[in-house]
């Protein structure tokens, strides 16, 4: 097991929960809430498990990759990203669900996830999977899966500011 892959695991759930919602009928508002609850709450505990597992260990072994020229640039990226993530799923509950301000609302949370995905598995996930030892890889993955789990209904959404966390656990 490995976490920069059960990272990527999430990355195409979190795709395929995003496809379901756009082929699901406007008036069905009773499906639209289920998908997008179950959504909304994977997206947040996987941000959360990231910022408990991942990023404090990729601030210690990374080197930067992917265009990014330190693991410090790479974290503060990804912790300005959950928290527009984060900005961009509390939006959605702004509107009524099925109406085109969802839909819209809905479409910018997709935006702001899968340009953090892509930074990540180019710069993050990579720098990660060049500096760390597989058996640093297969603990993280116990933790955060195991986090995952004891969590799938969801966690409270906390913004962070990406200067004080890199400070914290550099």
């Amino acid at each position: 097991m490995d976490i920069t892959q059960l990272i990527l695991d999430d990355h195409h759930e979190q795709r395929r929960l995003f496809a379901i919602l756009e082929q699901i009928d406007r008036t069905d508002g009773e499906s639209l809430s289920a998908v997008w609850g179950r959504l909304a709450a994977f997206l947040e505990v996987h941000a959360e498990a990231e910022e408990r597992f991942f990023y404090p260990e990729l601030l210690h072994l990374g080197e930067g990759a992917g265009g990014k020229d330190s693991a410090e640039d790479e974290t503060e990226d990804a912790i300005e990203d959950h928290n527009e993530i984060r900005d961009a799923v509390a939006a959605v509950g702004g509107h009524e669900v099925g109406s085109d301000g969802w839909f819209e609302a809905i479409a910018a949370a997709n935006k702001a996830n899968g340009d953090h995905m892509a930074e990540e598995e180019r710069e993050g996930l990579t720098d990660f999977r060049l500096n760390a030892s597989l058996q640093k890889r297969h603990d993280l993955a116990v933790a955060f899966a195991a986090f995952e789990t004891a969590h799938v209904t969801g966690v409270k959404p906390v913004d962070k500011d990406p200067e004080e966390y890199i400070a914290d656990h550099e």
